[in-house]
């Protein structure tokens, strides 16, 4: 019997019965090596991003600076939710790899709960700036921010859709390989939106209300 060769298939095999058996070639390591190239991606665009922000960032054209405009308090009880959500997420991890669905399916749950609150305060802090007339076409120094903070917002965002999907997956299929594959790519995914935000608070909230 001739070997068949394909893209997606490692082996061909027959049985007595002369029936075939596929076996699929998905190689974990070349999908973490993947991820992982995205991920640097990602960090070239939110380097670019903290770059122009470096260099707009006390360019205010006789608008509101940082200090009149933050809340810390409410950047750090945000804060706190995304860092919250990394320990969550980490638990469902631990979870998963002693084969319990159930607690893995809480823990993701408590986490995209965690991560839907930190959407939550960040769009009421951008609609209290609008308000006040802080928008982004307002001074640089607002431009920088509104870009910088919206591509972090917009990725936890993704990253939620990511949760709720693979929930739905390992409800239907459970612990099988691949979904388990899956959670480590949002697991990596995940902690990396946690470092961004960190550098965010540090560097634009923080630094930003210093006179």
């Amino acid at each position: 019997m001739s070997e068949i060769t394909a893209t997606s298939v490692d082996v061909l095999h027959a049985d007595a019965g002369d029936r075939f058996h596929v076996t699929e070639h998905h190689p974990e390591n070349g999908t973490l090596l993947g991820f992982w190239i995205y991920l640097m991606s990602d960090c070239l665009i939110f380097a670019c991003l903290f770059a122009t922000y470096a260099v707009l960032g006390r360019n205010y054209a006789g608008g509101p600076t940082g200090a009149e405009l933050f809340d810390l308090p409410l950047v750090a009880a945000n804060t706190a939710l995304l860092l919250l959500s990394s320990i969550t997420y980490g638990f469902a991890m631990l979870e998963s790899q002693r084969k319990r669905l159930r607690s893995t399916l809480i823990w993701l749950g408590i986490t995209g709960l965690l991560g839907a609150g930190f959407i939550s305060l960040e769009l009421f802090e951008f609609a209290h700036l609008l308000h006040q007339g802080a928008g982004p076409q307002r001074s640089g120094f607002l431009t920088a921010f509104f870009s910088l903070v919206a591509t972090h917002g917009l990725h936890v965002t993704f990253g939620l859709i990511w949760l709720v999907t693979l929930m739905f997956q390992l409800g239907k299929h459970g612990l099988i390989p691949e979904n388990r594959r899956r959670l480590m790519c949002l697991s990596m995914f995940w902690h990396f939106l946690d470092v961004i935000w960190i550098g965010v608070f540090t560097f634009v909230y923080l630094m930003g209300v210093l006179p």
